[in-house]
């Protein structure tokens, strides 16, 4: 199941969106046209859905629902409203649709601001089956400010879509923070978002089934850093887990290097092919290109695709990218990819290929990032320099 359809008013950066969400799909704009927001619609859900969660943590993570509501809101609807559909497959009708939308309750010295669902909506396949405000709403308004999807005594008929949404992962790995995770403990939050436990993830997993995975993640390293081999994870002597391999060069028998010798390439290649290799529902993905050489980012958009059709993979991707080489393939469709561009009223979204002028160029044979990068450039960024030069 995966994620077909994102509909957006007044979130952040976006006024109104409406576009298809493939099984991997690319976002592309200029800085500060919001892919980070958009991928946060996501975490937002499964922050709502997960255990020690729910709508008021979830907003209060995000300063406030006046920090969620769009600058570009304007009355009567100014509540913060999002819709997504999932489906099994392609050309498949919509398996669940839900719909929330949210407003503000109080404020001022005396009451504390709280979020409040305006409206909360569920269908199974075309049946309507949770329609909120309902009778016991009306009767103790204080419900509505806790969604039937985060509470298991309520959504008894909507789990599966409730334990999806949960299970939503976000990947950014932070090679610094691999290196030295004490450093960061008091700096983010219990979850780990930065790869601060992701060798304390490996070394819960079943032995078995860890060293199946290295072994395939050392066979796709070697085609990146040549000299590497024997990828292990190793306890110190206080227990700490460590990854370590072997790097061979002019001495006779390589050298053994852990994770504070590798480089940031390197880690978060790791970072990359561990989250492709666990897990069946979406991985949202922040510029996975970073670190990496050319030659590697030109691989990516095929790796994940293989990746994912594979027996060990089949998850959704959702995937913010600047870089012109991992689009540089034919085979990348305009569906896939969603374009993000300033408008006068925030951020405008669609599909590449519901924008006439961008799906004229991609049928002509021209790759998306030739397409697509020229389209989504600052108006003015040819003129970035000439400050320095007055």
């Amino acid at each position: 199941m995966y994620i077909s359809k994102l509909i957006l008013t007044n979130w952040k950066n976006f006024n109104k969106a409406d576009v298809t969400v493939s099984e991997r799909t690319f976002l592309v704009g200029p800085n500060a046209s919001g892919k980070s927001n958009f991928l946060d619609v996501f975490r937002f859900l499964r922050d709502i859905s997960k255990e020690g969660g729910g709508l008021q943590e979830a907003v209060r993570l995000r300063g406030g629902l006046s920090k969620i509501r769009s600058l570009s809101a304007r009355a009567p609807r100014t509540d913060v409203e999002i819709e997504v559909h999932l489906r099994e497959a392609n050309d498949t009708p919509p398996v669940w649709k839900y719909a929330i939308g949210l407003t503000q309750k109080g404020g001022g010295a005396v009451s504390e601001t709280r979020a409040v669902i305006r409206y909360e909506r569920v269908w199974k396949i075309n049946d309507k089956i949770l329609e909120r405000p309902g009778v016991s709403d009306n009767r103790d308004d204080t419900l509505l400010q806790y969604t039937h999807l985060e509470q298991p005594t309520s959504n008894a008929e909507f789990r599966q879509l409730a334990d999806f949404f949960k299970s939503i992962d976000y990947q950014h790995v932070i090679p610094q923070i691999i290196r030295n995770p004490m450093l960061f403990q008091k700096t983010f939050s219990s979850e780990d978002f930065f790869g601060r436990d992701l060798f304390e993830k490996m070394n819960k997993m079943p032995k078995k089934t860890r060293d199946s995975q290295l072994r395939k993640i050392e066979k796709a390293l070697k085609h990146a850093v040549p000299n590497l081999k024997n990828l292990t994870l190793e306890p110190d002597k206080t227990g700490v887990p460590h990854l370590q391999a072997i790097y061979e060069h002019w001495r006779p028998h390589g050298a053994r290097q852990n994770e504070e010798q590798f480089s940031d390439g390197t880690l978060r290649l790791i970072g990359l092919f561990y989250a492709m290799l666990n897990g069946q529902e979406p991985l949202l993905l922040e510029e996975p290109e970073l670190s990496l050489h050319t030659g590697v980012v030109q691989k990516l958009a095929e790796i994940i695709h293989f990746m994912q059709k594979r027996k060990f993979g089949k998850r959704q991707v959702i995937l913010s990218t600047h870089s012109y080489d991992l689009l540089n393939t034919s085979g990348i469709s305009g569906d896939e990819v969603i374009i993000l561009r300033p408008g006068t009223e925030g951020i405008d979204v669609a599909n590449a290929s519901d924008i006439k002028e961008v799906k004229d160029l991609l049928d002509s044979g021209l790759s998306p990032a030739d397409v697509v990068f020229p389209f989504t450039k600052a108006p003015e960024v040819e003129r970035l320099s000439i400050p320095f030069m007055e």
